[in-house]
C-alpha cells in the first residue's frame, strides 16, 4: 500500500510542476519568445499561410484583426463564419497547440470602417470572445470592448502585451471631400480612438509595467498616417496623447503591431522623450494582399513594401534586448526583415 502511495503522489508531483504548453496553459520560460501574427483573413479563400506558421512552433498567435469578413449585424452568420474558419484544418490544429490573443477590426466587428455608432457591438463581442474561447469569468465578459493583456515571464526577461481595441469606442470618421483620399484628420481635438475607459486601462498598464518589452497590438496603423485611409493619424490628438503616454511611462521596448491595409510595412519613429525608436509592424493580408499596390506616402517606412500574402513573426531575446521581425511568406519565404536592440 505505501508503494502505490509512493507512486501516486511522484505522479502527481510530476503532473502539478509540468509547465503547460497550449491555448489554455502557461508558456514555457525561455530565453526567447516567439511570436506569430497576421490581419486580413478570408476563410472561404486558399488559407495558405498556417501551415508556415506550424512549421516555426510559435509561442503565441496574435490576431491583428478582419480575422473574417462578416460586415453584419446578423450574429447567426457571424457565428458561423467564425466556425468556419476554426474548421479550418491546419488552422484548427494551430488554435489546439498554440496560445491565442487578438483584437478585432472592421470586417470582423460586423460594419465596415465601423466605429461606436455600431449598433450590434455588444453582441458581436461575446460571439468574437467565443471564438477566441475566452473564459465566461474573463473581464472582457462583463466590460465594453474587446482590449485586454498578457504577461510573460521568461529567462532573463519578460514581455507585456497590450491588446487594444480600435473599433468600440472609436469616433465617427471625417470623410474628405477635398482630395481623393478617403478620410481627412479630425482636428477638433474631441475625437477617440480608445474611449476613455481604455485609455486609463492602457495608462496603469504601462505606468506600472516592469516588462522588457511591450508590445501593443492595434488593428489599424500608428506610425503611418498619410495615405487617407484607417489609421491613428485620424484623430491627431489621439496620436500625441500615445506619444506622450508612451514616452512618460518609462515603459521599456515599446512595439506596435497594426494590421488592417493589405499590405505589409515597418515604420520606425525617434519619439521625443523616448530613448529608442518607435517601431510600428503592419502584418496584414494572410489571405488576400493589395497585390496592385504602386505607392503612398510614409515618410517613417523603413525598408519596402511587401503587397504579398504573408505574415509577422518577432523573435524576442530576452536576454540581449535584440528583436528581430520578419515578414513571412508561403512556403516559409524571408520577405523583408528588420533587427532593433532595447
Amino acid at each position: 500500500m505505501r508503494y502505490y502511495l509512493i507512486i501516486l503522489l511522484l505522479s502527481v508531483f510530476v503532473i502539478s510542476c509540468k509547465t503547460t504548453v497550449g491555448p489554455s496553459g502557461a508558456i514555457e520560460p525561455k530565453k526567447e519568445l516567439n511570436i506569430a501574427f497576421g490581419s486580413c483573413n478570408k476563410h472561404d479563400l486558399d488559407n495558405l499561410l498556417w501551415d508556415d506558421i506550424l512549421d516555426l512552433e510559435p509561442d503565441l498567435w496574435i490576431w491583428g484583426g478582419d480575422n473574417i469578413y462578416a460586415d453584419t449585424d446578423n450574429m447567426q452568420l457571424l457565428r458561423e463564419m467564425y466556425e468556419a474558419q476554426n474548421k479550418v484544418p491546419v488552422y484548427n490544429r494551430l488554435r489546439k497547440k498554440v496560445k491565442m490573443l487578438g483584437t478585432w477590426d472592421d470586417h470582423d466587428y460586423g460594419l465596415n470602417d465601423g466605429g461606436v455608432e455600431f449598433e450590434a457591438k455588444a453582441e458581436s463581442q461575446q460571439v468574437f470572445l467565443d471564438f477566441l474561447n475566452v473564459s465566461r469569468d474573463d473581464p472582457r465578459r462583463t466590460r465594453e470592448g474587446v482590449y485586454h493583456s498578457f504577461d510573460y515571464k521568461g529567462r532573463g526577461g519578460s514581455v507585456r502585451i497590450l491588446v487594444l481595441d480600435t473599433r468600440y469606442f472609436r469616433s465617427p470618421l471625417i470623410k474628405d471631400t477635398i482630395t481623393q483620399k478617403r478620410y481627412t484628420p479630425d482636428l477638433s481635438g474631441r475625437g477617440t480612438i480608445l474611449g476613455e475607459q481604455q485609455w486609463k486601462w492602457l495608462e496603469e498598464q504601462l505606468q506600472t509595467s516592469k516588462a522588457d518589452f511591450n508590445l501593443i497590438v492595434s488593428s489599424i496603423q500608428f506610425l503611418s498616417g498619410e495615405h487617407g485611409f484607417e489609421c491613428w493619424a485620424n484623430f491627431p490628438n489621439e496620436v500625441s496623447r500615445m506619444e506622450q503616454l508612451i514616452s512618460g511611462s518609462g515603459a521599456k521596448g515599446v512595439i506596435f503591431l497594426s494590421g488592417d491595409r493589405h499590405i505589409s510595412e515597418f515604420s520606425r519613429k525617434d519619439v521625443p522623450g523616448l530613448s529608442y525608436p518607435l517601431v510600428d509592424f503592419t502584418s496584414s493580408g494572410l489571405t488576400h494582399a493589395y497585390r496592385g499596390f504602386t505607392g503612398e506616402p510614409n515618410a517613417y517606412r523603413v525598408g519596402e513594401v511587401v503587397s504579398t500574402e504573408s505574415f509577422g513573426w518577432l523573435r524576442l531575446n530576452l536576454e540581449t534586448g535584440e528583436v528581430h521581425m520578419q515578414m513571412r511568406g508561403d512556403g516559409g519565404q524571408i520577405l523583408q526583415d528588420l533587427k532593433q536592440q532595447y
